[in-house]
């Protein structure tokens, strides 16, 4: 098999949830721990740190990584979904995974592994646990990919557990209310290992006390602890300051540019502190410098990417209410003379709830479809839209709602792109090519 033969047979011959959704979705760990038992547990020789969240996890991550990394760590990422090529899921200090390896994994066990039936996430964990394992790293981030008690990443120990906020998202799957998400998300949380919650609420804070008082583990609210000010945005780079209480504690500069990203490096912040109570060996100037090389460093993308200047051109992978609020707040904020959108929606999502929060005055939408079948029809987005008087054209791929903006908008102007991750990933493919 060559390499396109192998990533063909990953994408059509597996289950895969972020292309067809809810079938894909495997509500149990017993598939991973047959894969792994076949690998001989290579999991069981990391340490990790492990990262759920309903939005800002994969910034989180990737903040996290930059900074072990700067630290001088040997450090693995596993991060889910990717934009562009399969391999950016698995990465050692930003270095992709290495296309003959991935190769020689699934010749080598194609065959056992497809008598279990695993999902392509199920099938993705054990290849990143194996990859991992035999490149001896010295510290693994771990991100979930939906949920937490049952996600198939959750068959490590790890040295820090991360739950990052909680909001209503795969509620047909997690629950429908928040109190039942946050209890599907601190299924991560383990006998006595400390874990870090970026963001609490009413509703969440004590499924989070509950969960972590009965595994006697040490609970970190870090939005109890820390706090931002000051933020502004220069020169594509997000400024704030950042207390502990009234104790100035750093001055930071983000390459990722979103307002929200101050609450993701508050929680990057206070794992530091548990994870140097622990004898990690991380400076106050490998923190400040795993922030500002975080996209260097790992090759984030997709979060507030600025992809052009007059007309301002800005990407962002939010995709359910809670993200999408946040970057309403910024839209709002950037200075413009006219907004136009490109929009395209998974439909499992709350379309209405991310369309009644959308700009109306002075902004155009394109409405399109990303290509893969969990994508929403654009003429039905479109027409759930006009209830909320929001109006524009329709356009069969996101490249084609690109070029149309790119011709009506003018210099002052900006171009926004979003409403879902893989609307983000058709656009970054259509310019990389």
């Amino acid at each position: 098999m060559d390499y396109a033969a192998v990533i063909d047979y990953l994408y059509t011959c597996l289950p895969m949830f972020t292309r067809v959704g809810k079938a894909a979705y495997k509500a149990d760990l017993d598939n991973t721990i047959a894969l792994l038992n076949i690998l001989d547990n290579p999991h069981r020789h990391l340490k990790c740190i492990h990262i759920a969240g309903t939005n800002g996890k994969g910034s989180v991550s990737h903040l996290l990584a930059s900074i072990l990394q700067e630290a001088g760590y040997k450090t693995g990422l596993y991060t889910s979904p990717h934009l562009l090529d399969y391999r950016e899921r698995i990465k050692i200090n930003g270095q992709l995974i290495d296309e003959q390896y991935i190769i020689a994994f699934v010749e080598k066990y194609k065959d056992r592994f497809d008598a279990i039936q695993p999902s392509f996430f199920e099938w993705s964990v054990a290849l990143c646990f194996q990859y991992f394992y035999d490149c001896k790293i010295d510290i693994a981030v771990i991100e979930t990919g939906l949920g937490g008690r049952l996600d198939s990443t959750n068959v490590i120990l790890p040295d820090l557990s991360i739950i990052t906020n909680i909001g209503l998202d795969h509620t047909d799957l997690l629950g429908d209310t928040i109190e039942k998400i946050a209890r599907e998300k601190a299924g991560i949380i383990k006998t006595g290992i400390p874990v870090v919650v970026g963001e609490s609420s009413d509703e969440s804070k004590n499924v989070f006390i509950e969960t972590a008082s009965g595994k006697g583990s040490m609970l970190h609210f870090a939005d109890a602890l820390l706090h931002s000010e000051n933020r502004v945005y220069i020169h594509e780079h997000l400024q704030f300051d950042l207390f502990d209480n009234d104790k100035f504690v750093y001055h930071i500069s983000s390459p990722l540019g979103g307002f929200y990203q101050s609450k993701n490096i508050a929680t990057v912040v206070q794992a530091v502190r548990v994870l140097k109570e622990k004898n990690y060996h991380i400076s106050d100037l490998n923190v400040l410098d795993g922030i500002s090389k975080v996209v260097k460093n790992t090759g984030l993308m997709g979060r507030w990417q600025v992809l052009g200047n007059s007309p301002l051109i800005v990407c962002d992978t939010a995709h359910n209410v809670d993200g999408i609020e946040q970057v309403v707040l910024q839209l709002n904020a950037t200075p413009k003379k006219h907004l136009h959108i490109i929009m395209g929606m998974v439909a499992d999502k709350n379309i209405e709830g991310v369309l009644q929060i959308l700009p109306k005055e002075n902004t155009t939408y394109y409405f399109c479809k990303a290509q893969l079948p969990r994508a929403l029809d654009e003429n039905l987005l479109q027409a759930q839209a006009a209830k909320y008087y929001l109006n524009g054209e329709t356009f069969a791929t996101v490249p084609l709602a690109y070029e149309s903006a790119i011709k009506n908008a003018e210099k002052e102007d900006m171009i926004y792109i979003g409403g879902s991750t893989f609307v983000v990933g058709d656009l970054l493919a259509y310019l990389q090519k």
